[in-house]
């Protein structure tokens, strides 16, 4: 257990180490098989034990490796054409978030972005299957945008992901880990830049992504066993819940 424990800088206990890594399995097990959910529930279980200051940089590492372990697990499956226009959107979408200093109010964002997932998650839009190139890039830039001012975009870029690619779960899954890889490289730059010490929780980290693309591996399998329709119908429900708690936090803000 000694051993454990120096996987964490400070005074944090061993198991609290095994447990982080066991839910890094779990967490990208249930990610790999309905495409979300894993990284906002490992977020609250990393808030429970990690100061706050390591909290965002520590879980950016982490999930920049399970998602970059998905990508390459199902890179037979990313849709290029989608994926590399959404890199140039998302590099033009953090530029110009970073050079706006208007604040937005919190608690509206959460409200105003729960009701827009919800309502592109059970509707179609549209065209929207047909967007490529330009269309993507745009869409990708105003997530980026967003992701400036309001951290948790992983329920907005898979519902956005879903209405592009409406037939085809592997490819959905596929091409949003590459995306969410993308997201997250942007956001570990962003805290090297500023001078986070990485190197103290590089153990940690490494362990957590190890375990995490073990379990993408059984994730993976469930996916492909998993029927179309059923699949679908359990995303929404996910992207669902996650955009009802965002709602519930900003009108718990208000009050």
């Amino acid at each position: 257990m000694d051993l454990v424990a120096a996987l964490l800088p400070g005074a944090v206990p061993g198991w609290a180490a095994l447990l982080l890594i066991a839910a890094s399995w779990f967490t990208s097990a249930f990610t790999a098989a309905f495409g979300l959910g894993g990284g906002i529930a490992m977020l609250a279980l990393l808030g429970t034990f990690l100061p706050v200051s390591a909290l965002i940089p520590v879980h950016g590492a982490v999930q920049l490796g399970s998602n970059t372990g998905r990508a390459w697990h199902q890179r037979a499956h990313i849709r290029y054409a989608i994926a590399t226009p959404f890199l140039i959107g998302s590099v033009a979408g953090a530029a110009v978030g970073a050079l706006l200093v208007v604040q937005l109010p919190d608690a509206f964002l959460k409200l105003a972005l729960g009701i827009f997932i919800i309502a592109i998650t059970w509707t179609r839009i549209p065209g929207m299957e047909n967007l490529r190139g330009a269309g993507v890039a745009a869409g990708s830039g105003i997530i980026a945008l967003a992701n400036m001012f309001f951290g948790a975009t992983g329920p907005l870029l898979s519902a956005f992901f879903a209405q592009i690619i409406p037939e085809d779960r592997k490819a959905l899954i596929a091409t949003h880990a590459a995306g969410m890889t993308v997201q997250h490289l942007f956001k570990v730059i962003a805290f090297m830049i500023a001078g986070f010490a990485f190197a103290e929780w590089l153990p940690l980290i490494a362990a957590m992504i190890a375990a995490g693309y073990l379990g993408t591996l059984v994730g993976s399998r469930l996916l492909d066993s998993m029927p179309e329709e059923r699949f679908r119908f359990w995303f929404r429900i996910v992207v669902t819940a996650l955009a009802l708690d965002l709602m519930r936090r900003g009108a718990m803000a208000l009050i």
